[in-house]
């Protein structure tokens, strides 16, 4: 057994069915006696039900929350939290209204209960990003990450399939990253493996049957893995390529994770032989079809895996290899400008990848 590290930043999880109906009793346990609840303009009627089960607790509903967390509406949101005196947040949603909550922690260290309706992972972690300038920028400060969280299954039937798949993915690429991270340890690597079983398991039988709550469930439970995954290692190329693409371009962040998945991987697929082999436990795959088996399951599911498709212009790889390369995170495959722009390419094109595909050079 390899020396290594593991710390754990606690959180308080409540699982189950209709366990949002628990949410003011948390906010009691925090201490918050005036909320400000988060969502997106889509989930507004969410946001409202949430804003009565707290009842008096519900200070303000704000319902402007988008992706990337821009910080015109980090600055929005936080004017109402110093006008009404909000002493706590409660995001409701996915990334775009938990990462909207952090980002107003960061600046004010108010306590979250998140209550989230993707797979994206966010609420189990301590980092935060905003976008500025067209420039996304990520930290990690314990003081953003929820203090507690109420898993649903229930709040997942409203996701359009579409996006139940893209955040799913979004989740497994946490695992797969973490398994290896610069600060991998056997824990987290227990986790990961289990993350990308429990959601490559069950994200077919809910595009199958989107009322199986069994499935709905083991994905929930993926998902809080992934999020543990993120919050307690490092990634690596898979997010700084997708952090730059959305950043930068603006396109979709489930979606942007899932294309880039498969093509990250195989660039790093003969220099991490440990993790490939627990993701092709995992996927109940061969190790040397990884990479194509993430492809397939995505695809497979009916999602495109083509930036061309998520409106990425050709004539921009250049510089997204550019700026990926700059700064670049731990990888353990040294980062290199020609290979990057081998791996865009073929996500721009959406072909499945295979063994050689990008070269090792």
């Amino acid at each position: 057994m390899d020396p290594f590290q593991y710390v754990s930043h606690a959180n308080r999880v409540i699982f189950g069915q209709g366990k949002r109906s628990l949410a003011k009793q948390e906010l009691v346990k925090l201490g918050i006696k005036k909320a400000l609840v988060l969502s997106t303009p889509q989930q507004v009627e969410l946001a409202f039900e949430i804003g009565e089960i707290i009842g008096e607790l519900c200070g303000h509903i704000y319902t402007n929350a988008v992706q990337h967390v821009p910080v015109e509406v980090v600055n929005d949101a936080q004017r109402i939290v110093e006008k009404l005196d909000i002493d706590g947040l409660v995001a409701v949603g996915g990334g775009s209204s938990i990462g909207l909550a952090k980002a107003i922690a960061l600046n004010t260290s108010l306590p979250i209960l998140a209550i989230p309706t993707t797979y994206a992972g966010s609420e189990m972690t301590p980092v935060w990003g905003i976008t500025e300038n067209n420039i996304k920028k990520t930290g990690t400060n314990i003081v953003v990450k929820p203090k507690a969280v109420i898993y649903d299954p229930d709040l997942t039937i409203t996701l359009p399939q579409n996006f139940a798949i893209t955040s799913g993915m979004n989740a497994i690429a946490h695992c797969a990253e973490g398994l290896y991270a610069e600060n991998a340890n056997p824990i987290i690597s227990l986790y990961a493996e289990e993350g990308v079983r429990a959601l490559s398991n069950s994200l077919p039988k809910i595009i199958e049957n989107p009322n199986d709550m069994d499935a709905r469930s083991e994905a929930q439970y993926g998902t809080m893995f992934g999020g543990m995954v993120l919050g307690s290692v490092g990634m690596a190329l898979h997010h700084k390529l997708c952090h730059t693409l959305g950043g930068t371009y603006n396109l979709p962040h489930a979606e942007t994770h899932t294309v880039i998945l498969p093509y990250a991987i195989q660039y790093n697929v003969e220099h991490a032989p440990n993790a490939i082999k627990a993701l092709a436990r995992a996927l109940q795959t061969t190790e040397k079809d990884v990479p194509g088996a993430l492809f397939d399951l995505a695809n497979t599911l009916g999602i495109s895996m083509s930036l061309r498709d998520l409106g990425m212009k050709e004539s921009d790889l250049d510089q997204t290899a550019e700026l990926a390369t700059k700064n670049p995170y731990y990888n353990p495959r040294p980062v290199n400008k020609e290979g990057i722009r081998e791996l865009l390419q073929l996500a721009f094109e959406g072909k499945r990848p295979v063994a050689g595909m990008i070269s090792s050079k």
